[in-house]
């Protein structure tokens, strides 16, 4: 599990690096280095969630509540990338010239190539790797994209485990923290606004793969997420605190849309 410990040491040095100031990052090569940083760990990311997934969804135990209960620790590190999957794209959407600003360093730096002009010393980015750079940052939400992409991934190369075992973990994640937040009891015990907003990123990032990887997605009558608890749950919130969980639920799901879904869920996300 050395890539999970791993990924989880780097989460926050990704956030650091998304939120530094756009300007601050490409007015010269030496200041370059976060997007590329960014990109590798968050390969490395997508790695650990892989190896989460199998630890979770293994068949040691009987169910998946067991599943989470024996390995809290694991759960715990599959929430905080969940976590860091919503806040980092939260971030990129409030940095929409980062794109811009990538490609302003590109033509920059194919300038200095045909001026000879040094680069300060750092190593500068290859071609393959900006566009992939460039790729990634492309999508509206990538890091939902890169973790929706995995899971499904996980389950198609995982054929001989039953997707139950999957969908059932994520659908577990999801009532708890929906427990969690709208029990007064359970709810006291939060010591910081911080603490919810961990709990309501999990519980969003948890339906959304679910949608992915499950047959007929979170919004029918057979899945097994309550999803108008989880939007009253989300509704009960500040509104400038959840407009982006409620946006990721609106356009970066799979099945929201189709005809099997309740008129009543449906309209709960539509209304603003």
């Amino acid at each position: 599990m050395t890539q999970v410990i791993f990924a989880t040491i780097i989460i926050s040095l990704i956030i650091h690096c998304i939120t530094i100031p756009v300007g601050q990052k490409f007015t010269s090569t030496k200041l370059t280095v976060p997007l590329p940083i960014q990109f590798d760990l968050i390969c490395v990311t997508e790695a650990a969630l892989h190896s989460l997934l199998g630890a979770l969804t293994s068949e040691t135990y009987d169910n998946p509540t067991q599943n989470l209960e024996r390995e809290q620790a694991l759960a715990k590190q599959f929430a905080e990338i969940l976590h860091f999957t919503l806040r980092f794209d939260e971030l990129k959407m409030t940095n929409p010239a980062i794109q811009n600003d990538f490609s302003y360093y590109r033509r920059t730096l194919s300038r200095m190539r045909i001026n000879n002009t040094p680069t300060e010393g750092e190593k500068e980015v290859n071609n393959e790797l900006a566009n992939r750079i460039s790729l990634f940052y492309a999508d509206a939400t990538p890091m939902l994209k890169t973790l929706s992409d995995g899971t499904t991934k996980f389950v198609s190369e995982n054929k001989n485990l039953p997707i139950e075992n999957t969908t059932d973990c994520l659908s577990t994640m999801a009532s708890v923290c929906k427990v969690m937040l709208e029990t007064p009891e359970y709810r006291s015990r939060f010591t910081s606004e911080e603490t919810v907003s961990f709990c309501l990123r999990v519980m969003v990032g948890v339906i959304i793969l679910y949608d992915y990887v499950h047959p007929v997605g979170a919004f029918s009558k057979s899945s097994k997420i309550d999803m108008k608890g989880c939007i009253k749950v989300l509704r009960d919130q500040p509104p400038n605190s959840v407009e982006g969980l409620l946006n990721a639920l609106r356009y970066t799901t799979k099945h929201l849309n189709d005809e099997s879904t309740n008129k009543t869920i449906k309209s709960m996300l539509q209304q603003q």
